[in-house]
């Protein structure tokens, strides 16, 4: 499925669809070129659940942990990673335990999209605004439209 954005309200849009579905235990994997919304479409989610704080890119950091939010929420971003094994090496499966992971480049992680509970959006630059490409794992079948 293929979703236009062509501004910031339509990708907050498309962050509110996900966060109204967003069960512990799923994976909404971003990935796409270097400024193609990985992380403002993260924000966005993020925002929708309620949080309200700032959101900064876990570029260095690789994981922040958003516990307070229902589902808890651990956003990652993978792209420093220079092999998946490095994910394991970060403890991803104790983050991961009881919450939903936003994770930028998962492809540098080993990838998700084997678990049920993937939801894959592959953002590219179109014109002004952006393209969401959607590919829902079978856990998300009932939930995205």
């Amino acid at each position: 499925m293929k979703i236009e954005l062509p501004d910031l309200a339509a990708m907050d849009a498309l962050g509110q669809r996900i966060a109204g579905r967003l069960k512990a235990g799923d994976v909404v994997a971003l990935s796409g070129g270097l400024g193609t919304g990985k992380t403002t479409l993260s924000r966005a989610i993020l925002s929708a659940l309620g949080h309200t704080g700032e959101v900064p890119s876990p570029t260095f950091t690789i994981v922040e942990t958003y516990d307070h939010l229902d589902p808890p929420v651990v956003h990652a971003d993978f792209y420093r990673l220079k092999h998946p094994s490095e994910a394991e090496q970060l403890g991803l499966d104790d983050y991961r335990e009881g919450a939903a992971l936003l994770a930028e480049w998962p492809d540098h992680a080993g990838g998700f999209a084997n678990e049920a509970g993937c939801l894959q959006i592959a953002l590219e630059i179109a014109d002004a605004g952006r393209i969401a490409v959607v590919e829902p794992g079978a856990d998300w079948q009932g939930r995205w439209p």
